[in-house]
């Protein structure tokens, strides 16, 4: 294990504990506003961090060499709010300890995109730990029934939909955040700032016009939150700066784990459903017949 096994577990810890915190103090309030807030405040925050880490001897006008590489880096930032806001909608819409498991099913879809596209080798124990994910998000999900009731339930359920796009974005940007740090050795703070504009870019058109839906006494939390997820997104690039992404991606996503656990522990989310669909669909369902700006 060396130093990017060690930086990917820590954001699995943080990341899982923020998902949990976001659904217990800012799940009832409007997503789109939320993420304007945070991730304006996360820039805000990683400002100084990325002075603190900027590598020595590397000027800003010489990090990106090309069109591909300033393309490159346009894209994953937008592709990285859009998922973002995906994943945040599912577990709004959704339990966190079931619409997490499924959301963080990103190796999934990291695996063939960097074998396919970069010619990454494809390891026994990569292998073995996609299959392990699939078969605990798959047993985490079962309870009675026929075998394949779970998966018929995550292509019907809306939240779970929700969560499996968002996956698929999220393997989509990890290979790209890999190729953009290790082939184009790009700095890990330009990566980090410009992904968070990215994410704050796609969420202030929708979110400006409900910003108001935020009551005062939660700007402090977020502003908290913000600090949080400044620090999770620099921990995870330095994960993907050192190790593959088909080995950093299913380390960071045992967040799911995390949020699991604490979601257990914190909100009262029992394992103990039923196959018929929980409380948060019939949630959904009276949500979905708002206008997106509810959102």
């Amino acid at each position: 294990m060396n130093v990017g096994h060690l930086y990917a577990v820590l954001a699995a810890l943080l990341f899982g504990a923020y998902l949990v915190l976001y659904k217990r103090y800012f799940g009832t309030y409007p997503t789109m506003p939320y993420m304007v807030g945070v991730y304006g405040s996360a820039l805000a925050w990683y400002l100084p961090i990325g002075v603190i880490t900027w590598p020595d001897g590397r000027a800003l006008a010489g990090t990106v060499t090309s069109p591909e590489a300033l393309g490159a880096l346009v894209a994953a930032a937008l592709l990285t709010g859009v998922a973002v806001a995906v994943s945040l909608l599912a577990v709004n819409r959704g339990e966190v300890s079931y619409v997490a498991p499924l959301n963080k099913l990103v190796p999934l879809f990291v695996l063939p995109i960097e074998v396919l596209a970069l010619g990454q080798h494809l390891g026994p124990l990569q292998v073995v730990g996609v299959l392990v994910a699939t078969a605990g998000v798959y047993l985490a999900n079962y309870h009675s029934g026929a075998l394949l009731a779970p998966f018929r339930r995550a292509l019907t359920y809306p939240p779970a939909q929700l969560a499996l796009f968002g996956a698929a974005l999220f393997g989509v940007v990890d290979v790209t955040k890999r190729v953009l740090l290790q082939e184009l050795a790009l700095p890990v703070p330009l990566v980090v700032w410009l992904g968070l504009l990215g994410i704050l870019a796609v969420s202030l058109p929708l979110g400006r016009r409900r910003f108001d839906a935020l009551p005062r006494r939660a700007y402090p939390g977020i502003v908290a939150m913000g600090l949080l997820v400044a620090v999770v997104n620099h921990t995870t690039a330095l994960a993907f700066q050192t190790i593959p992404a088909s080995v950093a991606s299913p380390i960071i996503n045992a967040q799911a784990v995390v949020a699991v656990v604490l979601g257990g522990l914190l909100l009262d989310e029992g394992r103990s459903r039923s196959a018929s669909p929980p409380a948060s669909s019939r949630r959904w369902a009276s949500a979905s017949s708002r206008s997106p700006d509810a959102l």
